[in-house]
């Protein structure tokens, strides 16, 4: 069986760009041409799914990537593997084990996604990111030198941040309503936020180069191609609206509530663990998150270039 790339959360936000780039990649690789690319979805029946199956050497497989093993990473014959993880509570449990698993395995290659690279510490307030730094930890401990990997550090997905605004110009040219706008970002501190399919981009050419030693252990940095603030993206609204915007709140982290409520309050998870998400952005509010500290390794692989604005008009044509 020929050796495989196997791409975990293949029709995520940033798996579906790993898929759909890959192939044309390997094609002029000198190594991994022919290389078979497994795409894993929980649901082989969606659309996206089916966008994926008919692309050149990508076969799609369902698969619920935390009860993988190594003997199924044995049998499919992955030598290199990507990883989009969640970032519930448990994230270390079930990633660490998929790491583990590789390292038995024999894979050679992994291409993990982490979080803003401000957070990554162990003092982060907070959960999630002090999660992808343990991760990140173990997989620098000597105990998984044979398996190589590189962990990127994308800043907040632009999907995130722009869509209320695309939702309070999509109202207004309905009704002629607003609702308050609530931003997570301040109103003036610049940040690099970046679209989560060029973050999928930069991980396949990744995956497609023929030596990934030189990337080995690597933690790069991921911001987009330009700055924004909060105040920014109300001048931008303002612009497709013709008129003011009535009601901004600024660092508004009520989203986290409302996903406590829904996802989690069922399952007994611990609101002050989950809540503490609502802190994730402080570093973005003092400024530690802007496009000066994109990695040059990043620009050289594939400089981003989808900008705040390109996002807003892709959300305002959904």
């Amino acid at each position: 069986m020929t050796p495989s790339i196997l791409i975990v959360g293949a029709t995520g936000n940033t798996g579906r760009a790993v898929a759909q780039t890959l192939p044309k990649l390997l094609e002029s690789s000198s190594t991994l041409s022919g290389s078979r690319i497994i795409a894993l979805t929980r649901s082989s029946s969606s659309p996206v799914a089916h966008e994926l199956a008919k692309l050149p050497g990508v076969e799609v497989v369902e698969q619920n990537w935390v009860e993988i093993t190594a003997d199924w990473l044995r049998e499919h014959q992955v030598a290199r593997a990507f990883i989009a993880s969640h970032n519930e509570p448990n994230q270390f449990a079930e990633e660490s084990t998929f790491h583990l698993n590789a390292l038995n395995a024999g894979v050679k290659y992994v291409v993990r996604i982490s979080t803003m690279a401000a957070n990554v510490r162990p003092d982060c307030p907070a959960y999630y990111p002090r999660q992808h730094w343990a991760i990140e930890a173990l997989l620098s401990s000597p105990d998984f030198n044979n398996l190589q990997w590189t962990s990127l550090q994308p800043n907040v997905f632009s999907s995130l941040i722009m869509a209320p605004a695309a939702e309070l110009i999509k109202k207004y040219r309905k009704s002629g309503e607003q609702d308050t706008l609530r931003l997570m970002l301040s109103e003036d501190a610049s940040v690099g936020i970046i679209d989560p399919n060029e973050v999928g981009v930069i991980a396949a050419h990744l995956l497609s180069h023929d030596d990934t030693s030189v990337h080995n252990k690597a933690k790069y940095i991921l911001n987009g191609p330009e700055d924004i603030t909060g105040k920014q993206i109300v001048d931008m609204i303002e612009q497709n609206i013709g008129v003011p915007v009535k009601d901004v709140s600024y660092k508004d982290m009520s989203l986290i509530d409302v996903l406590y409520e829904h996802q989690y309050a069922a399952t007994k998870q611990s609101k002050n663990v989950v809540c503490s998400s609502k802190r994730a952005l402080e570093t973005a509010w003092e400024g530690k998150c802007s496009t000066s500290t994109t990695s040059k390794e990043v620009l050289k692989l594939s400089a981003p270039k989808r900008t705040p604005a390109d996002v807003l008009e892709s959300l305002l044509e959904e």
